[in-house]
C-alpha cells in the first residue's frame, strides 16, 4: 500500500468480512467507500490536487470552497495580470502559485488519479497548452471553461496534435455541471459539484452530454 501511495497510484483495500481476508488492488479511477454485509472497501493514494491554470476572480472561489473539500491547490498563471498585493489568494499552506508555462508544469506534477485539472484563463493559447498534456495524464478530470462553440473549436485544435479522439473526449468543457451557473461563485460551485461525485465514484445521466452543456 505505502509503494502505490509513494509511486503516486491510486489503490483499494477490500476486507472480506466472512473470512477476515484483505487484500489490496489498483484502480485507475478514485474510488469510493463502501460497504456491505459481506465486504469493506476502502480507497487511498495520494492527497487531492486540483491544479488551476489562471489566477483570476473564478479561481478566488473555487479555491475558497475547495479548501474545506480537503484539497492541495496549484495555481499556474505566467502573466502579469496584476500586483503582487492584488493577488486574488491570500497566503494559504496548501495553495501554491507558480508563473510557469502550464505545459511544464503539468509534466513537472505527473498528475495521478487523486489530480483535478481546470484551465481556467479564457486564454486559448495558455489553456490549450495545459490540456494537451492534461488530456494525457492520468487526471481525474480535465475541464476548460468556455462556451460550446469555443469548447468546439478548441477541441479542433486540440485534434491537430498527437491527442487521441479518446483523449479528447476526457475534456469536460464547458465545465461543471449544468447548474445554469452564470456568475463566478455559480460556476465554482457546478465545478466542485461534478469534481465531487467524479471523486465519489458518482456518475450522471447528465455526464454523457458534458461535451454539449454550458457551465
Amino acid at each position: 500500500m505505502r509503494s502505490t501511495i509513494a509511486a503516486g497510484r491510486l489503490g483499494v483495500r477490500e476486507l472480506d468480512l466472512r473470512t477476515g481476508q484483505a487484500r489490496v488492488r489498483g484502480v485507475g479511477q478514485p474510488a469510493a467507500f463502501a460497504y456491505t454485509s459481506t465486504r469493506l472497501s476502502v480507497p487511498f493514494g495520494p492527497r487531492w490536487r486540483i491544479i488551476v491554470i489562471g489566477d483570476g476572480q473564478l479561481t478566488q472561489h473555487l479555491v475558497h470552497m475547495a479548501l474545506p473539500l480537503g484539497y492541495q491547490i496549484v495555481i499556474c498563471d505566467p502573466r502579469d495580470i496584476h500586483d503582487d498585493h492584488d493577488c486574488a489568494h491570500e497566503t494559504h499552506p496548501h495553495v501554491t502559485h507558480t508563473k510557469e508555462m502550464p505545459d511544464d508544469l503539468i509534466v513537472r506534477l505527473r498528475p495521478d488519479g487523486n489530480t483535478a485539472i481546470v484551465a481556467l484563463t479564457h486564454d486559448p493559447k495558455l489553456d490549450d497548452m495545459a490540456l494537451l498534456e492534461a488530456l494525457k495524464s492520468e487526471a481525474f478530470y480535465v475541464g476548460a471553461i468556455g462556451s460550446h462553440r469555443n469548447q468546439a473549436s478548441r477541441r479542433e485544435r486540440l485534434a491537430m496534435f498527437d491527442l487521441t479522439t479518446t483523449q479528447i473526449e476526457r475534456l469536460y468543457g464547458p465545465v461543471g455541471l449544468p447548474l445554469g451557473s452564470r456568475t463566478p461563485p455559480e460556476i465554482a460551485l457546478a465545478i466542485l459539484a461534478q469534481m465531487t461525485a467524479l471523486r465519489n465514484g458518482v456518475r450522471h445521466e447528465t455526464e454523457v452530454c458534458s461535451r454539449d452543456r454550458a457551465a
